[in-house]
């Protein structure tokens, strides 16, 4: 993985002390609210509905054990005993008192870590799949580019102040798993038939309010211009994106209203006065990048091993584990494992204890190389386990509550912290979260259901993903009271789609109710083992919007206005 240089620590250490003082200008009054609020959101600072809650960038979704552990201690000793791992591979604390966050930061630069870029309008985040450098399906490892990336916009002073925030994923296998249109700019890097690195770029995906699937704008870009054709994009985004009406801000709206063909047109323009500027990746530097992910000292294992096999036949819940949770690695011999962190009602959606961070650390570093991954739907990865260890580290995993072999399934729901949190929410998350696994918790009826995504947002802003959630649920408020509606035949990955409003909204109360009919609709009408999303694109919404309404007389069901 990659580690800070001089500049990096330089940089680091020199906004933790100015931020230092800007707190300590806010604590004396030298600054009011006003004029602190910039401030605070340029290092990842939000005032929730409770406390403020600091965001802290976990680049690429890619931990060390050593800052796993830092994370644990900023768990337990400035917030209430666990963090929040979002949809956006970072981590949330959300019990944070303002005078703590400079000795916060101060903790995470000497872990190589910072909030930089968390929030405003700037580019955020870069993310990338939670199996990238070791799936067995990779093209190129993009850790590399989305590092890149990374350097070229920390603080770029052209696009600190975007007309909103501004979200970059990168994919570089034969599945995507990152998600990459539906984000502000998609990339996908693939190999010509010469070997040649070359890039996919897809622009104005994204969810919240307008959902929209991102258009491709630029196919065979060699890799050398990644910096110069991102930074044409942004420089047509920043010049033309609206700062008049945030709720149309995003490049998704200006791509929408000029049209891809236009847009596409001024970029071309733009790039062709940058692409050969000092902006093109020369060799060197890309060698210099992708050496901090050169492949850890693999051993050389058989494909086959025996007190492996013997397991998964002696233990049938361990053989159920490794159905749903092991991916298949590109070195023979290691397989990369999913963690779970959606065990039921026990914890909401992405949150993981102190004590349970120290442990997986400790695992990544026992099974692995230490290193470990956060996944876009808010599960934690060990990228590099032999298979010759995987009972002992299930047996470790269940010892913490973490070994649920549930990804992928209905209860493996992706949930922004909604209403018990959040000071933008409409309507809770949690509860229907866990009011839903609570309702499923039979592992018998999940496993034959297979593979359904289930997404939660609070509000229109769609944290939890619930348009490309094969079963989305939106919270809304209608007159005060929280309601739900329901969108179904959503998907992410290479078919990206956007889900359909299914009709008037529901209850919380009746939730659990409307996801079960929704389930016994699929198996109704399934043939042998098709996957939920095939069967509702077959049959369309129909036939569960008749099951679902059908003597819907109830008091709850009052009929909503259908959002876009």
């Amino acid at each position: 993985m990659y580690s800070y240089d001089d500049y990096d620590y330089a940089l680091v250490r020199e906004r933790v002390e100015q931020f230092r003082d800007q707190v300590a200008r806010r604590l004396n009054g030298e600054l009011t609210e006003e004029e602190f609020l910039p401030l605070r959101l340029q290092n990842g600072l939000y005032m929730q509905k409770h406390a403020y809650m600091l965001r802290v960038a976990i680049p690429y979704g890619v931990l060390s054990g050593n800052q796993l552990r830092t994370l644990a201690h900023i768990a337990r000793t400035y917030d209430k005993g666990y963090g929040h791992f979002t949809t956006r591979q970072n981590i949330q604390f959300n019990w944070i008192q303002l005078e703590q966050t400079p000795g916060i930061l101060d903790c995470l630069a000497a872990a190589q870590m910072h909030a930089i870029q968390t929030s405003g309008n700037c580019v955020r985040n870069v993310t990338t799949e939670a199996f990238a450098g070791v799936a067995a399906d990779e093209i190129i490892d993009p850790r590399p580019f989305a590092e890149l990336l990374r350097q070229w916009s920390t603080i770029n002073p052209e696009f600190l102040f975007l007309p909103r925030k501004f979200k970059i994923a990168i994919s570089s296998a034969e599945q995507d798993r990152a998600a990459i249109k539906v984000h502000d700019i998609g990339l996908h890097v693939y190999r010509a038939t010469n070997g040649e690195m070359l890039l996919r770029v897809y622009v104005g995906g994204g969810l919240g309010r307008t959902p929209i699937i991102g258009l491709a704008i630029k196919e065979d870009l060699p890799w050398r211009h990644l910096l110069s054709y991102v930074e044409a994009i942004l420089r047509v985004y920043n010049r033309h994106g609206r700062r008049d009406n945030k709720y149309k801000a995003r490049i998704k709206i200006l791509v929408k209203a000029l049209g891809i063909a236009a847009f596409a047109e001024e970029v071309q323009r733009e790039w062709q006065a940058i692409n050969a500027g000092p902006a093109e990746i020369t060799d060197q530097e890309y060698q210099r990048i992708a050496a901090a992910f050169v492949a850890p000292a693999y051993e050389f294992l058989p494909a086959q091993n025996f007190d492996y096999n013997t397991q998964l036949f002696k233990h049938a819940e361990f053989s159920r584990w490794v159905a749903r949770s092991v991916i298949a690695h590109k070195v023979t011999g290691y397989a990369a494992v999913i963690i779970s962190t959606k065990p039921g009602i026990s914890a909401p959606p992405g949150d993981v204890t102190a004590e349970q961070m120290e442990v997986i650390a400790l695992l990544a570093e026992q099974f692995g190389f230490g290193e470990v991954r956060v996944a876009h739907e808010q599960n934690l990865v060990l990228p590099d386990v032999r298979k010759a260890d995987l009972f002992a580290l299930w047996q470790a995993l269940d010892l913490i509550g973490m070994a649920t072999p549930n990804a992928g399934l209905l209860t493996d729901i992706i949930a922004c912290p909604g209403g018990d949190y959040c000071s933008l929410a409409n309507a809770k998350s949690i509860p229907i979260a866990q009011a839903i696994q609570q309702r499923f918790e039979d592992l018998d009826y999940l496993h034959d259901a297979g593979d359904v995504s289930l997404n939660i947002s609070g509000c229109m802003n769609a944290c939890g993903h619930h348009h490309i959630g094969n079963i989305g649920i939106l919270g809304v408020d209608k007159n005060g009271s929280e309601f739900y509606q329901v969108t179904l035949g959503g998907a992410q990955g290479n078919d990206s789609r956007l889900g359909k409003v299914i009709g008037p909204a529901f209850s919380a109360a009746e939730m659990p109710d409307v996801i079960e009919k929704i389930i016994t609709t699929y198996k109704d009408y399934r043939e042998v083992d098709e996957p939920f999303i095939d069967v509702v694109q077959r049959i369309g919404i129909d036939p569960f919007k008749e099951n679902l309404y059908q003597n819907s007389a109830s008091p709850q069901q009052q009929p909503m206005e259908v959002l876009p």
